[in-house]
């Protein structure tokens, strides 16, 4: 207040400076000076206390044109600074005619665009302070009222924003940031081009300074520039409003700018975001386009919660586009979803109704950006906003039909694992609940079709079980992998999954297989190849090349493609590639190797081909042991000695029965496991290892006299798996004899007397020795097979009378009475001993009694007399062991030949009413028919499951058939599934069901329709044509009433071919070829007369003729319905029942009851047994040579292991006990029917 007042009081001050600074004859270095003080003192004079008169000279002199248009800046800059002081202490009146006033400024914009640099730069205080002036006087607001104002405007915005480029102090850009917002305040019409200045900021990189300006002066005029925005937008979307790439180009950056004016001034899009609304509804499909994606970027980015609370109707219109017809807008819809749901979540609801419509949408690419759009999410937005059935449902989408969506659909999950999974390691419950299920549902994919298996193989090798260190790995020679790691990943992994996806992990590791491999045979043939230089047998070499790539092929989601570019990494004969390939496909390489290995493998592969790079990191993913190799062995032993893992135990099981030379380099480690007594799991484990490499490697055999000590104790102990295991290690020892020969004369002393326990682990220990060590055995062979069979095998087995369930007609594994076990073990001795002899001249004498008890055995239902009454459970566990033995014993000639007069009891074991008998014996039979240890005629049991009542036996048979066929050459398929047809018709005319009855006549002809299905085709109908012909013309080899009934079969299945190749229209003409008909089940006719009356004769009811002949004009295929060669889809949930099929007339048998779940069947005691037996088969008998099995497809690896893969699946569905009953009451009443028609 004191300064006011002596302000007040005071009398206004005057200018001191009197000179002149317009003259003639003024030296540049005097004007500068005189100019340097005027500023000075002007500067320094108080707005309130001046006396303006006293600047009426100065003020003249300053507007002068020498002033102004003066040469030197220096000059230029203080006269600047001089008038930006007289107009501020004339504030606020001008004392300048507008036409000055223009003038001024001009020159006041020209010298700051022109001179205001750096710090450093000449005469910076002076623009500096002239620009401060501007800012703070305001005296810039002077412009709006000058003539012509607007384009004095647009030149001080493009000068400044040009000028703030500069990379200028901060204080410099807050100046200018001043003057512009007063000159947008104070305008009275806001110039066009001055706006389209400002908006071009934002088109810019925001991290520049022009676009901080821009910025700043939006947001400080946000009210008045509202309209002036709107406006802008409106005239840019109708000026391009026409149908040219151009135009929606221009309306593309127009929307482009409102997204930028949405992150950083909000404010002005007041009237904008509805003009955006109205554009999701017009008819133009780019406009809905452009405006679709503008608007669901800015809902996602940090302030669309704003944006959605401020314009509810606009996020509502938006949303709607989830309908639109086009489905390029709904595609724009669901891209913008990430962002919703990081940051709308308020709205996660309706983010996630709208996510799941989406899975469902007509087109491809929709379904496929919403998987993309979870895939994005980090693990926090996952657990947190992402429920976990709308992940389950993206799973659903791994079976979609276009390939596109599956990929993003496992591509999310695999995702998503890997980012969880180091929580899941660490037991983190939420993570567990959410996320541990995926490799769970990837793996069920992985087993539906063969298009999901490469998509979900692929996310398996990437996400859910990668190798470790890859990258870095390849960088250096010292790198060590974290070997312990990545198998406790696959542990943990295995503990989230249920029975059928751990299958299929166990066969997707690589474990199981031929050695060589087909891999491995593709190496040698491209090393033998030479890139097309060969010395000799040039054809072999170019041959067995084109088969084994032709093999391998087909497996990939694009064969021709595949083959193409195996042909062309034979061709570049690269041995560095070579070298690297082998150090992959080695079962000895270790971890560290592998991947050092594989990753040098695919870096060259793109280096020199790039365009094989994909197939070839196919290829080598399936050949290499990537997800368990010998690297794991010490870490899975240590995790049973430490914590019993059960799935340790498995894979090492595993290992033992498929590929024990991963053992190799440990068995000092599987030597100490076994003596670890108290462990019986451990002891259990090393045992069975090392039995499987002793037998696999003489070299490897164990020898060590205190190991062979304690392997002798468990030999003779009541472990029967450990014991058994012992019995085949001493069988690969080098004193095998006598070690041998002194378990079973211990074991022939103890037998008669040796509890439950100890009898089953005895048997155990007698099946192995019968196999292995038949000298040691026949020393004994007397008592042992005379207990075994009159004391074991020949005594009654009554039910328990303490049994509840009296209608049960199965028992579990885990479930089976010691005495039984032993009685099943019993029968192996047998079949062992008559395979142990096979090769010998004594084969026969020794097998015939076996042979006719275990027919016997199949014959009166598992007793040994029609009228026993053995336990129902029992009787089901003895005929399917006799029924399984006899398919091991028919792998010889000789026992063959034998077994043939038995072979329909035999194949007809296949309509078992036990459903677990069905299954079981289908799953032994499938792998001796891929490897072709059978006669061909044993391809026919697969085709008696048409009638089965529980459809996963159907399907086997029928995926194993198409297997089967499509996978072998020409000829073999002709003399494996094409010339049996004719003994199919003779055995269903010897089937216990045939009658020649009407209705019965339609149930047969659905076993020929169910065949027909599988195998004919325009290629094969004429030889099937001409092989049902051929069997009118021949006469059954047992009896005349079985040549009638074949001769009904001949017609049934003439016309049934007749009206297929009509249906289909498949030219049906004469048989070229000669075709040898069996001699073993039929006979020529004894006369020419006899056959003409045959031929002439019509055995088919006249019924089933109308029938037929009705069947054929309709021109569709009789009998059972078409039945698609691919398997049908699994249900999600593999613990529910199936869907049961319509009652048939005639049925297989009993459904399946339920089985207690069990990781994999292999494990159980009576299943161990045969793949043994299999490896020991002598193959000098066995109908077809080893070699075949590579030259015709290999040995069907692919076959072996689609069978196992869904063998637990099957088991797993379980129907209730009422509807097993009805099944069972349904077989009763056919059986009753049959027996009356067989006597009517």
């Amino acid at each position: 207040m004191v300064a006011q007042t002596r302000a007040g009081n005071s009398a206004p001050k005057r200018l001191a400076f009197n000179e002149k600074i317009v003259g003639k004859g003024l030296a540049t270095d005097a004007l500068l000076k005189k100019l340097k003080a005027l500023h000075t003192e002007l500067a320094e004079l108080d707005q309130e206390l001046v006396d303006v008169n006293s600047l009426s000279s100065v003020r003249t002199q300053l507007v002068n044109t020498s002033i102004l248009l003066h040469k030197d800046r220096g000059v230029k800059a203080y006269a600047a600074c001089c008038l930006a002081d007289i107009l501020r202490l004339y504030a606020p009146d001008a004392p300048y005619t507008h036409t000055e006033l223009r003038d001024i400024f001009q020159f006041f914009f020209r010298q700051l665009s022109t001179g205001l640099r750096g710090a450093d730069a000449s005469y910076y205080n002076e623009y500096f302070h002239l620009l401060e002036s501007l800012s703070t006087v305001k005296s810039v607001v002077l412009v709006c009222d000058l003539p012509h104002a607007e384009e004095l405007m647009v030149d001080i915005f493009r000068d400044f924003f040009g000028l703030v480029r500069r990379d200028l102090a901060k204080k410099i850009e807050i100046f200018i940031a001043d003057i512009l917002v007063a000159l947008v305040d104070e305008c009275q019409a806001l110039p066009s081009e001055v706006l389209e200045t400002i908006m071009a900021q934002f088109m810019a990189n925001d991290a520049q300074p022009a676009y901080r300006l821009a910025v700043q002066v939006c947001n400080a005029t946000a009210d008045k520039l509202q309209r002036h925005v709107c406006q802008y937008f409106t005239d840019i979307i109708v000026a391009h409003s026409q149908d040219s790439d151009s135009d929606f180009e221009e309306i593309r950056k127009a929307h482009e700018l409102v997204k930028q004016l949405s992150r950083s001034c909000p404010s002005l899009l007041h009237s904008v975001i509805p003009q955006l609304e109205e554009e999701l509804r017009v008819e133009e499909v780019q406009v809905r386009l452009i405006a679709t994606q503008a608007l669901g970027e800015m809902f996602s980015e940090k302030g669309g919660a704003d944006l959605v609370k401020k314009y509810p109707t606009t996020w509502n219109v938006w949303l709607m586009r989830k309908n639109d017809k086009t489905a390029s807008v709904r595609l724009k819809l669901v891209e913008s979803a990430k962002g919703l749901l990081v940051n709308l979540h308020d709205h996660r609801d309706t983010v996630d109704d709208l996510l799941r419509l989406k899975l469902l949408d007509p087109d491809e690419k929709v379904r496929a950006a919403v998987c993309k759009v979870y895939s994005q999410l980090d693990y926090e937005t996952a657990l947190h906003y992402v429920p976990e059935d709308q992940l389950r449902s993206v799973a659903g989408r791994g079976l979609d039909k276009k390939n596109s969506v599956r990929v993003e659909a496992l591509n999310c999950l695999g995702k998503l694992f890997s980012v969880a999974y180091p929580e899941i390691e660490n037991n983190d419950p939420a993570a567990i609940k959410h996320f541990s299920w995926i490799p769970n549902e990837i793996l069920h994919i992985s087993n539906s079709t063969q298009e999901a298996r490469l998509a979900a193989e692929q996310v398996l090798a990437d996400f859910v079980f990668p190798l470790p260190s890859a990258s870095s790995a390849s960088t250096s020679k010292n790198v060590d992998v974290d070997e312990v790691a990545w198998t406790d990943r696959l542990l943990n992994t295995l503990g989230y999954l249920d029975d059928r996806a751990a299958n299929a992990v166990l066969l997707l590791s690589g474990i199981k297989g031929s050695r060589p491999s087909p891999y491995e045979l593709y190496l040698q043939s491209c090393i033998q190849n030479n890139g097309g230089i060969i010395d000799e047998d040039e054809e072999v070499v170019k041959q067995r090349l084109s088969n084994i790539i032709r093999h391998i092929s087909r497996q990939f989601g694009d064969p021709q493609k595949a083959t193409e570019d195996l042909h062309a990494f034979a061709k570049a004969n690269e041995n560095r590639l070579y070298k690297l390939l082998k150090t992959c496909l080695d079962t000895q390489t270790d971890l560290k190797g592998l991947v050092k290995a594989s990753n040098e493998f695919l870096r060259r592969v793109e280096q020199t081909s790039e365009s094989i790079l994909g197939t070839m990191t196919v290829f080598l993913r399936r050949a290499s042991l990537r997800i368990v190799n010998q690297s794991s062995i010490p870490t899975l032993i240590k995790r049973i000695q430490k914590t019993d893992s059960k799935h340790a135990q498995t894979l090492l099981t595993y290992i033992s029965k498929h590929c024990p030379a991963l053992y190799t380099p440990h068995i000092s480690e599987l030597t100490k496991a076994i003596a670890d007594e108290k462990n019986l799991r451990l002891v259990e484990v090393g045992m069975q290892a090392l039995a499987a490499v002793s037998r696999s490697d003489e070299a490897l055999a164990i020898n060590d006299k205190r190991t062979l000590e304690r392997v002798m104790r468990y030999v003779l102990g009541s472990n029967a798996r450990v014991a058994k295991f012992a019995a085949r290690i001493l069988v690969a020892s080098r004193d095998h004899d006598e070690l041998c020969a002194e378990v079973v004369e211990s074991i022939a002393e103890k037998l008669s007397t040796a509890q439950p326990e100890l009898l089953v682990a005895h048997t155990a220990v007698l099946a192995q020795f019968a196999r292995l060590a038949p000298d040691a055995f026949e020393r004994k062979s007397d008592v042992l097979m005379t207990f075994l069979i009159k004391k074991l095998l020949m005594v009654p087995s009554p039910p328990d009378p303490n049994e509840m369930d009296t209608e049960a007609d199965w028992v579990e594994d885990d479930d089976v009475a010691p005495r039984l076990r032993a009685r099943i073990l019993a029968l192996k001795v047998c079949r062992n001993r008559c395979l142990a002899h096979a090769s010998t001249d004594t084969a026969l004498e020794v097998a015939t009694p076996v042979l006719k008890m275990l027919s016997t055995l199949i014959d009166h239902g598992g007793s040994y007399s029609a009228d026993a009454t053995d336990d129902p459970k029992v009787k089901s566990r003895m005929r399917l062991q006799a029924a399984i033995s006899l398919l091991h014993l028919s792998v010889v000639n000789k026992f063959a030949n034998a077994i043939n007069t038995n072979f329909i009891s035999l194949a007809i074991t296949v309509q078992d009413p036990c459903y677990n008998v069905r299954m079981e014996f289908l799953m032994k039979l499938f792998p001796l028919l891929t490897a072709r240890k059978l006669p061909p005629r044993y391809n026919l049991i697969p085709f008696l499951t048409v009638h089965d009542p529980e459809a996963d036996v159907k399907s086997r048979a029928i995926s194993y058939v198409t297997h089967a066929s499509r996978n072998i050459s020409p000829a073999a398929r002709v003399d494996l599934f094409e010339i049996i047809f004719i003994r199919l018709l003779h055995l269903l005319a010897h089937h216990p069901d045939f009658s020649t009855a009407h209705e019965n006549l339609q149930e047969m002809a659905k076993y020929i329709e169910f065949y027909l299905d599988l195998i004919a085709s325009s290629d094969n109908v004429s030889l099937l044509y001409h092989l049902a012909m051929k069997a009118k013309t021949v006469r059954d080899a047992q009896s005349h009433t079985y040549s009638e009934n074949l001769y009904a079969m001949s017609e049934l299945a003439q016309e049934l071919i007749k009206a297929r190749a009509q249906a289909r229209s498949w030219s049906l003409q004469s048989y070229p070829g000669k075709v040898k008909l069996p001699s073993d089940i039929l006979r020529a006719l004894p006369s020419p007369d006899a056959a003409t009356k045959i031929l002439k004769t019509v055995y088919l009811p006249e019924e089933t003729s109308v029938w037929l002949a009705e069947s054929s004009k309709s021109q569709k295929p009789v009998g059972a319905s078409k039945e698609k060669r691919r398997e049908p889809r699994e249900h999600k949930d593999s613990k529910s029942p199936p869907k049961r099929k319509a009652s048939r007339h005639k049925t297989n048998g009993n459904s399946k009851r339920a089985k207690t779940a069990r990781w994999m069947s292999d494990q159980s005691e009576s299943e161990e047994e045969p793949s043994d037996d299999s490896e020991q088969d002598d193959r000098e008998e066995t109908p077809v040579k080893a070699s075949s099995a590579h030259e015709d497809g290999l040995s069907g690896q692919e076959g072996d292991e689609e069978d196992a893969n869904e063998k637990k699946t099957e088991r797993s569905r379980k129907p209730s006990r009422k509807a097993g009953t009805r099944a069972k009451e349904k077989i009763s009443q056919q059986v009753k029917k049959g027996n009356h028609t067989k006597k009517s």
